[in-house]
């Protein structure tokens, strides 16, 4: 099928990238861009905007998406949306589990924290907040286009909104360097690439089956 066609061509490409990426990181080649974009980034500072990204932060950490995750799991099984509440839940799941073995497979150092914040102690590339938090909201808005399919737009729009800002502020705040977040942004286009393909081969075509279902809840 075309869908399933370009679905495996996303996966691959963002796979290749992260490799391409992965590799300049590792030769260290990439430092100049990432200290040019980080004293561009840290020239922004104030005691204002410092206090709006380490809200942001805290949307891409597992102390705001495991609950949420949790209740919209339970919701979208109240729901009799099965297959909504595994992919999410399957799918945020891996997503972490796989950034974690990533990281210890490339033991990237972090760059220094800045503004007195506490140091994370583990590894800095991919970006887990950058990867997991991509693929939780990414799922999300997928799920709220299925239920309220007039509000497509929104849906895709505030989710890459609040993946892009994650981000910023994992480099604003000093936790990682941007080819950090831009190696986790690749891992989730490539992790929801797969697991639209998987959700696509399970169900047959699951827009069409889900479609006499849909109603504003």
């Amino acid at each position: 099928m075309p869908v399933r066609r370009y679905l495996l061509a996303v996966a691959l490409t963002a796979a290749l990238l992260f490799l391409l990426l992965a590799r300049w990181v590792l030769a260290g080649d990439s430092m100049v861009f990432d200290l040019w974009i980080c004293d561009t980034v840290h020239s922004w500072a104030s005691p204002f905007l410092t206090s709006v990204l380490l809200g942001i932060t805290m949307l891409g950490s597992e102390w705001v998406m495991l609950p949420l995750g949790t209740v919209l799991v339970w919701r979208l099984a109240t729901l009799r949306r099965r297959r909504h509440a595994i992919l999410l839940a399957a799918g945020s799941l891996g997503a972490e589990l796989v950034s974690q073995v990533l990281k210890l497979a490339f033991h990237r150092v972090r760059p220094p924290v800045f503004f007195g914040l506490t140091p994370v102690e583990n590894y800095s590339f991919p970006s887990g907040h950058a990867f997991v938090g991509a693929v939780f909201y990414g799922l999300l808005a997928c799920i709220l286009v299925e239920f309220y399919s007039r509000r497509r737009v929104e849906a895709i729009a505030a989710a890459m909104l609040t993946v892009l800002l994650i981000g910023l502020s994992r480099v604003y705040l000093g936790y990682h360097y941007p080819t950090d977040v831009i190696g986790g942004w690749t891992c989730a286009a490539a992790w929801l690439a797969m697991l639209k393909l998987a959700s696509e081969a399970g169900t047959g075509n699951p827009r069409t089956r889900d479609s006499a279902q849909v109603r504003p809840y």
